[in-house]
């Protein structure tokens, strides 16, 4: 486990990015909460000189967001969005097909959609909806965009992915009930924890040129929830943002989580394989994990068996 760093040297660390070719960055959820922090941080210390591709929903907020972004210095540098509803696979399908059709290499690859839901609620493709945001959509893009990321390498450039979710807070697994049907509410959160480190451990076997990495931000002030139906998730909305909350001061800022992640991405996760990294970007190691060679297949095969038909 290595000490993290402070943030005003974190700063100073990013500050520093340079890239011999203009990067192609793809981030999944990047349109609120954690993923935008990563890709405002992204564009910041590139200076929009990068192919910056946000993938979410809500299309108001990607404009808004491209906009804020530096101008680009560089000619070839594009800034886009494509809508996409990640809950369902046939659209994370649709989605990869068309940035595979724009890029032939990625470089970075974050995932951040969705966020625990304490109802159980099926998509069309009979996969509960905060399975489908925190694990499943997640694999698919990173099954179908892992040939691009392939191809970075082979060019000698970065090829990396992080999942952002709760690394090191997971449960052991039930390898007898992988689509957590008699999973309890929390139970099926920390579960699908671990599904991202079991899953990282799986693309870095099948894909050993490639960084993989799943992070625990910590408690972030974000949107989320704040137009929630859930009584619960406007709750932690508030305690996590209210100026009034006797918690208001506990929480990190969406920007320094930016940084954070972004110095985890480019320097904590400084060889291909599998990492995991915490709040500040730092590697936290086997803290809290719970896979083996067993769970890592059995998870890669039922996986397999349920997104890529979709």
């Amino acid at each position: 486990m290595v000490k993290s760093s402070s943030l005003s040297e974190i700063k100073s660390e990013n500050a520093k990015i340079t890239f011999p070719y203009l990067p192609v960055a793809v981030f999944v959820g990047g349109t609120s909460g954690i993923g935008r922090g990563i890709a405002e941080a992204f564009a910041r210390y590139t200076k929009g000189n990068a192919h910056i591709i946000l993938v979410g929903r809500n299309h108001a907020a990607a404009e808004s967001i491209i906009a804020s972004f530096p101008h680009p210095t560089s000619l070839a540098a594009k800034h886009e969005f494509i809508q996409c509803d990640v809950t369902l696979l046939k659209n994370v399908r649709q989605t990869t097909s068309e940035i595979l059709a724009r890029h032939y290499k990625i470089n970075f690859l974050v995932l951040s959609p969705g966020v625990l839901t304490f109802t159980k609620e099926n998509t069309e493709d009979g996969i509960d909806r905060s399975a489908a945001l925190m694990y499943y959509s997640r694999w698919k893009f990173i099954y179908d965009l892992a040939p691009a990321l392939t191809k970075a390498r082979e060019d000698n450039e970065d090829a990396k992915v992080l999942s952002v979710l709760s690394a090191g807070n997971g449960v052991k697994i039930n390898l007898d009930d992988l689509e957590l049907k008699k999973a309890s509410a929390i139970t099926r959160g920390r579960s699908l924890m671990s599904y991202n480190d079991i899953m990282m451990d799986g693309f870095a076997f099948h894909f050993p040129s490639i960084s993989f990495i799943h992070c625990y931000p910590g408690w972030v002030r974000t949107p989320i929830g704040s137009d929630s139906d859930s009584l619960i998730m406007r709750t932690a909305y508030f305690l996590s943002n209210s100026p009034f909350s006797p918690l208001s001061y506990l929480p990190m800022s969406l920007e320094d989580c930016g940084e954070h992640q972004l110095y985890g991405i480019l320097y904590t996760a400084s060889t291909p394989g599998v990492w995991r990294i915490g709040k500040y970007g730092n590697d936290i190691g086997k803290q809290g994990y719970y896979g083996d060679d067993n769970a890592r297949d059995t998870l890669w095969q039922h996986t397999l068996e349920a997104t890529v038909s979709k």
